[in-house]
């Protein structure tokens, strides 16, 4: 079985694909999930169900959800339910099921034991596989407490930085001309991030678009100093600089 929790919230089992329709309950289970393996205490809990609107009976509610959540987790070759009681709170055991998100860093931290050794290509392949296991903004509808949203924060910068990888080891063998339109889709989702408009403005000049390229500098510039008063980084600059004199080090490997 396969927790999914890198976009909406569903639980995979073979061909089977489910879903929690009732709210309280899909909290629940997202909050045991971004801390599998760990004691969640019943305190807690609570505070990500109700925020600071819970109800006098909320212990007693929250000991029902639990048992919904169980009834929903039940398979016909599994004796024992994932959920377990702790003295304190509840924790949900992995044990041989998966989490997405678990599976996404093990391929990352793949990707980056194959491009310290060298192996670029199995870096870019290991960075590309990693990022197909997000189907979307993660757990959207969840997001109103502290563990779900503390954890929404740490996995999107996850995913940056997987993405960033991904396009370095792309550049490096050669794929500049596939990630063009990749890196303005970036640059549309996140245009304060100078990364992509490098990336991108290399992209373009390995493509033979040296004009474009320029344009992105251009944009970048108007973009930072729109929304943040700034300047573009030195980093961003000596790439300008090289595109514009044609410098030899711009060429791909």
């Amino acid at each position: 079985m396969r927790y999914e929790i890198l976009g909406p919230l569903r639980v995979v089992d073979g061909t089977s694909v489910t879903s929690i329709s009732a709210r309280k309950i899909e909290v629940l289970l997202a909050a045991l999930l971004v801390r599998a393996d760990e004691v969640v205490s019943s305190e807690d809990l609570v505070k990500e169900i109700w925020g600071t609107r819970a109800p006098r009976q909320a212990v007693a509610a929250l000991h029902v959800y639990v048992s919904q959540l169980r009834k929903f987790l039940r398979r016909p070759n599994r004796a024992e339910s994932p959920i377990v009681t702790a003295r304190s709170g509840y924790v949900l055991r992995l044990g041989d099921d998966e989490l997405d998100f678990h599976v996404f860093q093990g391929l990352v931290r793949q990707g980056r034991v194959a491009q310290r050794a060298g192996r670029t290509h199995e870096a870019c392949e290991a960075y590309e596989e990693g990022l197909e296991f997000w189907r979307g903004p993660v757990l959207e509808d969840l997001r109103d407490g502290p563990i779900v949203n503390g954890f929404v924060c740490w996995a999107e910068q996850a995913r940056l930085e997987c993405v960033e990888s991904f396009v370095e080891a792309g550049l490096e063998v050669g794929r500049h001309r596939e990630f063009v339109s990749y890196l303005y889709a970036r640059i549309e989702e996140l245009p304060l991030n100078e990364a992509f408009y490098r990336q991108l403005m290399l992209a373009l000049y390995r493509s033979g678009c040296r004009a474009d390229a320029l344009n992105v500098y251009q944009s970048a510039r108007a973009v930072l100093s729109e929304e943040l008063g700034l300047e573009p980084s030195a980093a961003l600059k000596r790439l300008h600089h090289a595109v514009l004199v044609d410098a030899p080090e711009l060429e791909a490997a």
